[in-house]
């Protein structure tokens, strides 16, 4: 834990170097230093949401389950984050890959009391363009849009060192 915290520190420190000149962002993988690929999904009201017009706050974009046991160990971590970070320049999106979709993903949320900004990406696209190898997998996206943190696995997101983490990364609010 210690370690993540230090590397996200110090990449806050030191800034992110351009990854090339003539690639677009759309061309580079979803890796730590480039910028996020940028994509659009529908929340679970139907409206969509696209990742570049959150550029200006932290991001936190998660790929998850309802099937998944790790996600669902996760989830209450993320709910407390959500709430600690209400009213700041941050934004999560719970990005689910249930075939099941929205159906799946409210059934969830109903039976575990669970409040999340959650995107549907039933066909897995936005899930193969980051790479993602499984879930639960978490970018943390910076206020200019680029790729900061990649956590595979879960993460205790309400611990106080992640939260100040989060914050240093979002300058300090």
């Amino acid at each position: 834990m210690r370690r993540w915290i230090a590397a996200v520190l110090v990449a806050a420190a030191l800034g992110v170097a351009a990854a090339g000149c003539t690639k677009k962002s759309a061309d580079l993988p979803a890796v730590e230093g480039n910028a996020a690929p940028d994509f659009t999904l529908k929340d679970l009201s139907g409206k969509p949401v696209q990742l570049s017009t959150l550029k200006g706050k932290l991001v936190l974009v998660n790929f998850w389950a309802t099937w998944c046991p790790p996600c669902r160990e996760e989830i209450p971590s993320m709910v407390k984050l959500n709430q600690v970070m209400q009213g700041k320049n941050f934004q999560m999106l719970a990005i689910s890959i249930d075939e099941g979709g929205k159906g799946a993903v409210e059934e969830f949320f109903k039976r575990g009391g669970v409040t999340l900004p959650a995107l549907l990406d039933t066909d897995g696209q936005v899930a193969r363009r980051y790479g993602t190898t499984g879930v639960p997998e978490t970018f943390v996206v910076d206020p200019k849009g680029v790729i900061r943190k990649k956590v595979v696995g879960g993460l205790d997101w309400s611990n106080p060192e992640v939260i100040q983490a989060l914050q240093e990364i979002m300058g300090g609010k």
